[in-house]
């Protein structure tokens, strides 16, 4: 299995999404694995600061040079902030995923959603899983 960077402080969704509360927030971006599995990022399309969003919904884009991807919510609620440094250097996704490149900040409509997603460990499981060759 190729190295991931998969810090234990986080939660994960199964779409490769991490998650980080921070006070009353959550702030969230795309995994390692993502970055890794996208290559070179050359644009990242964010929501605007207000936008609502349910577990799930797709929130934004991703498009590197070899394709184009949802990102999704990992929890419901109210952005409150988006990386706006993305919109001139999106290659932060690719240098830096889980500090500045970090994509949406979320005000949770219930954090119990956050405990809901898997942590470090199952997310490496997860990953592992779907990075081993057919059989």
């Amino acid at each position: 299995m190729a190295d991931y960077e998969i810090p234990d402080d986080l939660r994960y969704s199964e779409e490769d999404e991490w998650a980080r509360l921070e006070d009353d927030c959550v702030v969230f971006g795309i995994t390692d694995y993502a970055q890794q599995q996208l290559g070179d990022i050359v644009f990242v399309e964010l929501p605007q600061v207000g936008d609502r969003f349910a577990k799930g919904d797709a929130f934004g884009v991703v498009e590197s040079v070899k394709a184009v991807s949802d990102v999704y919510a990992p929890i419901s609620g109210e952005v409150v902030s988006v990386n706006e440094d993305l919109a001139d250097r999106p290659e932060l996704v690719n240098a830096d995923c889980y500090g500045s490149g970090w994509l949406c900040i979320i005000r949770p409509g219930d954090e119990a959603e956050l405990e809901s997603l898997l942590d470090a460990k199952a997310y490496r499981i997860y990953v592992e899983e779907r990075s081993e060759p057919d059989q």
